[in-house]
């Protein structure tokens, strides 16, 4: 019988979910509600892996009450700025997170922000929808082209560097991008990217602005008005990254004055809250968090965290430890 307790914080596809209860014992959040503090400190008193999600905020207060029993953290999903891994590291928790697995699904997102922003496609739908469409016209919701435009990349780790690659080979994009370490020459061949030494010169250059950074305080609010006001009033902001990167009253203040054309965002700094001032604006696309939304991605994800715990209780090391 199985004897390491593991709580899934969120139901998981049905796949994983049976390959975990067949080495573990398991315990499912049925009710797929994003849970409380309370509920995460129980949880962390009771059982010996929690396996979250970027729904479930872990700061030292709440991770501190399972200091002593829970032993890992098997987060599903790359990201990890809801965990504060200081206090995991001082507790002796360890986290792991799943990486490579979800890189083109959430590029293709960035791509189909791009896209549904730049030839206004939200608002064509909703016409559709509203009956208010009453035909083909020469002057009617012109948008911009894709191909053949700079976009600038925020970060480029895996996620920005397949993004890169689509934009580049697929619509004949010129790519930069700003990162704390400059990519290889080998990455940069592959992706068409050339670096810029500032953030503010890929904003001043690109028609499409990508953001692929690591959320956290670090980044908190990177993109600003003042750096939003270096953008193009041409230009298109899409982030597919973390919501809080962004200064969401700012961006907001920018679309509405036209001080960039459009924005597509997929995360939101307080998830799953979206800010009301993107309601009325026709210029900003909105969807839920659907990067890693298909199933073979989903499906790949909880196995990466099975292959973490499953090394992990076997002594090893894992395979993606975060901290």
């Amino acid at each position: 019988m199985p004897t390491q307790k593991i709580l899934l914080t969120r139901r998981w596809p049905t796949e994983v979910e049976h390959y975990l209860s067949q080495r573990y014992d398991v315990t499912v959040n049925e009710h797929d509600t994003v849970l409380d503090p309370d509920a995460l400190k129980a949880a962390l008193r009771s059982y010996d892996a929690i396996c979250p999600t970027v729904t479930d905020k872990l700061p030292a207060e709440v991770l501190q009450a399972g200091a002593g029993k829970v032993k890992i953290l098997g987060n599903y999903g790359v990201g990890v700025s809801h965990i504060d891994l200081q206090a995991c590291k001082r507790l002796g928790i360890a986290v792991t997170n799943t990486p490579d697995v979800l890189t083109d699904a959430t590029a293709e997102i960035a791509i189909m922000l791009m896209l549904m922003a730049a030839r206004r496609g939200g608002e064509g739908e909703r016409q559709v929808r509203a009956h208010e469409w009453n035909g083909w016209a020469p002057t009617r919701l012109i948008g911009a082209n894709v191909t053949g435009q700079t976009l600038g990349l925020v970060g480029f780790g895996r996620i920005g560097q397949a993004t890169a690659q689509k934009a580049h080979h697929g619509f004949g994009m010129r790519i930069l991008y700003h990162s704390r370490n400059r990519a290889t020459p080998a990455v940069e061949a592959l992706t068409g990217a050339s670096y810029c030494h500032s953030l503010e010169e890929l904003l001043e250059t690109s028609d499409f602005v990508s953001v692929h950074c690591p959320g956290g305080a670090a980044s908190r609010h990177l993109l600003d008005a003042k750096r939003l006001d270096r953008m193009k009033r041409s230009a298109f902001l899409v982030n597919t990254a973390r919501g809080e990167v962004v200064d969401e009253a700012a961006l907001a203040e920018a679309l509405r004055n036209r001080v960039i054309a459009g924005a597509g965002l997929d995360v939101y700094e307080h998830e799953p809250r979206v800010l009301e001032a993107f309601m009325d604006l026709e210029n900003v696309v909105l969807l839920p968090h659907l990067g890693s939304a298909t199933l073979a991605t989903r499906v790949a994800m909880g196995m990466r965290v099975a292959e973490n715990l499953e090394r992990f209780f076997a002594g090893l090391e894992p395979r993606d430890t975060v901290a």
